[in-house]
């Protein structure tokens, strides 16, 4: 049998991932998915909808066809299922924000050679998530990834059952999905979020949005220095796993357990590394992603993570996929 020729068309189709993305981005800011899902759907009616030049119009949907975003037949197209549910604006599952999420970083992933050639001392503990990060930073920032994070919220409140607990302190919380979405689902919880100064003003924003102030709360804490709560049965800390290094997450973990009430359980839900550190690919890229921001953060395996809270005292560890490929629930449970 004669070896099948390597050649380099694996290489071009990777290297030339970010005009794929570029052409996503845009078909979400130009309102393109939208258009079609509304009915224009030839070159000409979304070009017109868009208020682009049909030449233009028939460039990007010639892309997003090939990039099976978009199905054709003849001169009409259609969304494809992921892309009609998630990027036609005006739908409760609408997600062109996240989208667009790490567009702001677009230039500095252009400097990644340059990035990874900083030395240690040029690393901060939170990289660009500093006490520089401002209000407005913030408020981009969540306006950006609150849809995604009610989806995962409610993920995680069909996988746990939080019956009979009493209060969850959220470690990094953000936007406060978790604890708004376990709020409108037990009427007997209370929950706080803790986040940057920064952050903690636009938490208190969406939890007046959702009308649950009454029992969630927002406070600023440096959760990997400051005191944490002493009266939560829950703890939760949720997609923010590659922003720190092994050293960092073990302590917090071991501050989460001592500040735990006994009984209480601890939920870490972070894009985390298979065990054999091959992938997949989304965790391994936050993980690298953490050299643009200058953070001393890294991807993390299931093992590394299942090993912070057996160290810190955690039993009965066991770990759950939450969104494949993505997203890994590691659970530990205070005696």
């Amino acid at each position: 049998m004669t070896k099948a020729r390597v050649d380099t068309v694996r290489l071009q189709t990777m290297v030339k991932g970010f005009w794929e993305s570029a052409a996503l981005m845009s078909g979400v800011e130009l309102g393109l998915f939208t258009a079609i899902s509304q009915g224009h759907n030839t070159i000409a009616a979304a070009a017109a909808e868009m208020a682009i030049e049909p030449e233009n119009a028939e460039r990007l949907m010639t892309a997003l066809t090939a990039m099976t975003m978009l199905e054709r037949d003849g001169d009409s197209f259609t969304n494809a299922p992921d892309v009609e549910r998630f990027l036609v604006q005006g739908t409760p599952s609408y997600a062109g924000p996240w989208m667009l999420f790490g567009k702001p970083q677009w230039n500095e992933w252009g400097e990644l050679t340059a990035h990874l050639r900083q030395p240690k001392s040029a690393q901060r503990v939170l990289g660009k998530y500093d006490d520089s990060f401002t209000v407005e930073q913030a408020r981009r920032y969540h306006e950006a990834t609150y849809s995604i994070g009610m989806g995962a919220a409610r993920r995680f409140h069909k996988q746990v059952d939080l019956t009979g607990r009493k209060r969850i302190m959220d470690l990094g919380g953000g936007s406060g999905c978790y604890c708004i979405t376990a709020a409108k689902t037990y009427p007997e919880i209370t929950a706080v979020v803790l986040d940057l100064p920064s952050v903690v003003v636009v938490t208190r924003e969406f939890i007046g949005e959702n009308e649950v102030s009454d029992r969630v709360t927002a406070e600023a804490c440096d959760f990997t220095a400051d005191a944490l709560p002493n009266n939560a049965d829950v703890a939760i800390m949720a997609s923010n796993l590659p922003q720190y290094s092994r050293e960092i997450i073990a302590a917090v973990v071991q501050r989460v357990h001592d500040a735990l009430l006994p009984g209480g359980e601890f939920h870490l839900i972070g894009e985390i590394l298979d065990d054999d550190r091959r992938g997949p690919i989304g965790p391994a890229l936050w993980g690298l992603s953490e050299a643009v921001s200058e953070s001393t953060g890294l991807a993390h395996s299931e093992a590394d993570v299942i090993g912070y809270l057996a160290d810190a005292g955690f039993g009965d560890v066991t770990a759950t996929e939450f969104i494949p490929g993505t997203l890994t629930r590691i659970t530990g449970h205070k005696s």
